[in-house]
């Protein structure tokens, strides 16, 4: 079975982890108990080794796939059509409070609505990234397979075959008729567990269908994009981590920026940027309890540094140590090597996340609750740790694997973050050492204008002495660090517009986060356009636009454009290739973000012009 292309996946989660759902009834992802415990299904990564669980017509070439979400929800539903009939496969996993501990639970219901179909079932697990055996027994109601550390079953009425490691069926099911597969997180000496019974799985389905629809009745948005933003959102809650509030980057890992490339990373972990940017979107859009749960987790973690210094990133439990890994046993998505687990970056020192940070904290402070006392003490060690340590060098947002460097945008958040924390001082009568941070913070924005203005360029560039654009330059705008007609924004803005292959990073009204090549990040080969900077340019756009008609319709048909990248889902990667497929890690938090914040602005800007 070919590999699909990375846009054909739908997501379902239970808050713990997720999975992903391929149109052809592939779940050929899915990691237990946690979005960064070792795989059961990873098909994505190794089409032979990974393992996965396909529920399809038997006959797969005479069928037509159609996959959507329920409305409101994060229950998908693919539909497959041929002149044989039609049925219909329900995929999600029970989410809610039920008032005791939940284990892992995936359901699966396939149901026939016309005609007589023939079906095959195949469910391979592959544990640790099938790096571990596991023993697959029959019983009685459905298959045990039973790890070292993981135990699974599959409940079902259907009756199954053992096949390998794994277990298939084959079936046939007519109009009106129906069959449930569920894969449970079991003990080792728990058994199979109950099959569902139709109204059993009909109630289950309900149950989950009324959770979504609550929690995104939250949501404040009403513009003129409510139906992609509501499902970016609910991609983002996909994201979280309900035991402790920490969001992930993605929920995959090793997924190519670029076909055959080693630009491959494990984003199953907790970044302080990317989280802060996921609060802000939140925020945006009234969800505050998800805003409060995280900024209370990482305000633990900022409590227990000895100086007021952060790591990057951290583990969904806050744990600390990260360690990067290549698996060479799988070959990659489509070839592409090395296989990464774990995530070496997390030792990388990158001064920006304070300012996304404490940007989040104002934020929280303005539309949701005053800053109280722990967390403002962990907020003043912050600000006083970046006054002293801000001149350093860094690795930068993007996480360079080269030599550290003085980045402007890195520069541009250390100005962020005693910004905030001095207008939160004001504006809740707070201690602050007002003469230090606003003298810092006014040296940065003076070096930063000396600095990182290239004469030569007419534009801010990637770090002091460079003569290469770096789209995070465009958040100078964003942040309110520059005026929206800054001569100089406004100059930068018009060289990031410029082709790629003119000294630009724009290609096919997309945007590439800088020149791969010239910037010599230390990864080496091509990657595709990096689909929150076309938001972020959208959004620079948007706020010039305020005094420029015409960039508020150029940034009106970006948006619109870059909509249309999305897949049939509503869902995007990190990146979108040349022939305007997804690349990397899929879904990226990070897109769906840009996305929510650029659409609130320009329904702002736009008003009610039509």
């Amino acid at each position: 079975m070919a590999y699909q292309p990375i846009d054909n996946y739908g997501l379902i989660g239970d808050l713990h982890t997720v999975a992903l759902v391929g149109v052809n009834g592939s779940i050929d992802w899915l990691c237990m108990p946690r979005f960064d415990s070792p795989s059961v299904f990873a098909a994505i990564l190794d089409d032979v080794k990974g393992g996965r669980f396909r529920i399809a017509p038997a006959d797969e070439d005479a069928v037509t796939y159609k996959q959507f979400y329920w409305p409101a929800t994060n229950v998908l539903v693919t539909r497959f059509l041929s002149e044989e009939g039609a049925a219909e496969l329900t995929d999600f996993m029970p989410v809610g409070d039920t008032g005791t501990p939940r284990r892992r639970e995936l359901i699966r219901r396939l149901s026939v609505s016309r005609g007589t179909i023939a079906f095959r079932m195949e469910c391979r697990p592959a544990f640790d990234f099938a790096r571990e055996p596991h023993e697959t027994v029959l019983v009685e109601g459905g298959a045990e397979f039973h790890g070292e550390a993981l135990h699974l079953g599959l409940a079902t009425r259907t009756p199954l075959l053992a096949d390998g490691a794994g277990v298939v069926a084959s079936f046939s099911l007519s109009e009106g008729d129906s069959a449930v597969f569920v894969l449970r997180e079991r003990t080792a000496a728990e058994d199979v567990g109950v099959h569902l019974s139709e109204e059993e799985a009909e109630a289950a389905f309900r149950e989950t269908v009324a959770y979504w629809r609550s929690w995104l009745a939250q949501c404040t948005y009403s513009g003129r994009w409510r139906e992609i933003v509501h499902r970016s959102a609910l991609v983002l809650k996909l994201l979280t981590y309900d035991p402790t509030g920490a969001i992930v980057a993605a929920p995959t890992c090793s997924l190519p920026e670029g076909i055959g490339g080693a630009r491959n990373w494990d984003y199953r972990y907790t970044w302080i940027r990317d989280s802060a940017f996921t609060i802000y979107a939140f925020l945006r859009l009234g969800f505050t309890k998800e805003a409060e749960r995280f900024l209370a987790f990482v305000a633990g973690l900022g409590h227990k540094s000895k100086d007021g210094s952060l790591q990057i990133m951290y583990g969904i439990d806050g744990r600390e140590t990260l360690t990067e890994e290549i698996l060479d046993h799988l070959e990659g998505y489509r070839g592409s090597r090395p296989v990464r687990v774990g995530n070496g970056a997390y030792r990388q020192r990158q001064l920006d996340i304070y300012g996304e940070l404490l940007d989040a904290f104002y934020l929280f402070n303005k539309y949701a609750q005053p800053t109280g006392y722990d967390a403002w003490m962990m907020i003043t060690r912050v600000v006083n740790w970046v006054c002293a340590n801000w001149q350093r060098k860094d690795k930068g947002i993007w996480e360079e694997r080269g030599g550290a460097q003085h980045f402007v945008y890195s520069k541009l958040m250390c100005w962020v973050a005693i910004d905030r924390a001095l207008r939160i001082a004001e504006d809740r009568s707070l201690p602050a050492d007002w003469m230090r941070w606003r003298g810092v913070r006014d040296e940065i924005y003076r070096e930063i204008m000396a600095k990182g203005w290239s004469e030569e360029r007419r534009a801010f560039v990637q770090h002091y002495g460079s003569d290469s654009l770096d789209a995070a330059n465009l958040m100078m705008v964003l942040t309110m660090f520059v005026s929206p007609v800054e001569p100089r924004m406004i100059s930068t803005i018009d060289a990031i517009l410029q082709p790629a292959d003119q000294g630009g990073l724009v290609a096919n009204n997309l945007v590439y986060r800088y020149d791969a090549l010239r910037a010599r990040d230390g990864v080496g080969g091509r990657e595709g356009t990096f689909n929150i900077c076309t938001f972020w340019l959208v959004e620079a756009l948007t706020r010039a636009g305020r005094f420029d008609p015409e960039r508020l319709d150029e940034a009106r048909l970006m948006f619109e454009r870059m909509l249309g990248f999305a897949n049939h889902l509503g869902l995007y990667a990190e990146e979108t290739a040349a022939n305007g497929e997804g690349l990397g890690n899929f879904p990226q938090a990070f897109t769906h973000l840009a996305l929510i914040s650029a659409a609130v602005n320009l329904d702002r800007a736009l008003g009610d012009a039509p």
